[in-house]
């Protein structure tokens, strides 16, 4: 396997920083895009694990950090909690589209082992939703994965948009940090722009390309109703259900060792991929 990391500079201090990971075997390869979710980035737990094993598989895979993921130059710490703060669906749709452009551009470095003729897209969390916007707009994704995605991106509770509406700015804890994470009200603001874009079950029933979603069934982060609907609204999904699976499939930052529920999500998504793309 080779391993390539890239940074792009975007206006406004926006950096994404991201991985290429790619078969040793000649020849160019299916591409598939792998994107984290919220309080989430390239480097936590399962993900570098995740690309090894689909690169491994025979597949190129570009992970990366959202540029306002909140996440640094260190790669592994939420350092950058004012462009946390300021992040939002459309800048995430943005840093895809420069993610793609990038990647078919003539300054990716393995451009000659990935086939951007054949390329999937894999979302976790909310990251899903980031996916299946992205796909909805762009013909050079052919497939798209869901690992235990949202359904609507208009996800966060009541009290917390409430008190964002009132104060411009509310937090939401990292359990795992024991930071105290801001969203600016431009979060709502888009949404709020971009109502029929982000209407995700209603673009998801005109979207005719191969969709599988993957769902712990003991998510109570994202619970299978999201799936559920998601399944519900398309005519060409694949729902996996995987019992005793949680949020993150079983898996922690550091990330640990592969135990049989992400084995089994890897197992299924490769299949998927695989079975589209020959």
């Amino acid at each position: 396997m080779e391993h390539q990391p890239f940074q792009l500079n975007l206006e406004n201090d926006r950096v994404i920083r991201g991985d290429i990971r790619t078969p040793s075997t000649e020849g160019t390869h299916t591409t598939l895009i792998l994107c984290h979710g919220f309080k989430g980035f390239k480097d936590w737990g399962f993900f570098p694990h995740v690309a090894e094993t689909l690169a491994n598989a025979g597949f190129a895979v570009v992970s990366f950090n959202f540029s306002l993921n909140g996440v640094g130059e260190d790669s592994t710490t939420f350092g950058e909690l004012e462009k946390f703060a300021q992040n939002t669906f459309s800048h995430e749709q943005e840093d895809l589209r420069h993610v793609m452009e990038w990647i078919v551009g003539k300054e990716n470095p393995l451009a000659s082992k990935m086939d951007t003729k054949q390329m999937g897209i894999i979302g976790h969390s909310r990251g899903g939703a980031s996916s299946l916007l992205f796909a909805f707009d762009e013909p050079r994704i052919q497939a798209v994965a869901l690992w235990n995605s949202i359904a609507h991106p208009d996800y966060l509770p009541e009290p917390f948009k409430q008190a964002l509406r009132e104060n411009g700015r509310a937090y939401i804890p990292n359990a795992r940090t024991k930071q105290q994470m801001p969203i600016d009200l431009t979060f709502f603001q888009d949404l709020e722009a971009n109502k029929e874009r982000f209407n995700i079950p209603d673009r998801l029933s005109h979207y005719h390309k191969p969709l599988l979603i993957v769902h712990g069934e003991q998510d109570t982060s994202v619970p299978m109703e999201a799936a559920q609907q998601l399944n519900s609204a398309s005519d060409h999904a694949t729902l996996h259900t995987i019992p005793g699976a949680d949020h993150t499939f079983g898996a922690v930052h550091p990330f640990q060792e592969e135990n049989p529920y992400l084995r089994e999500a890897l197992e299924k998504t490769l299949q998927f991929f695989r079975n589209n793309f020959r």
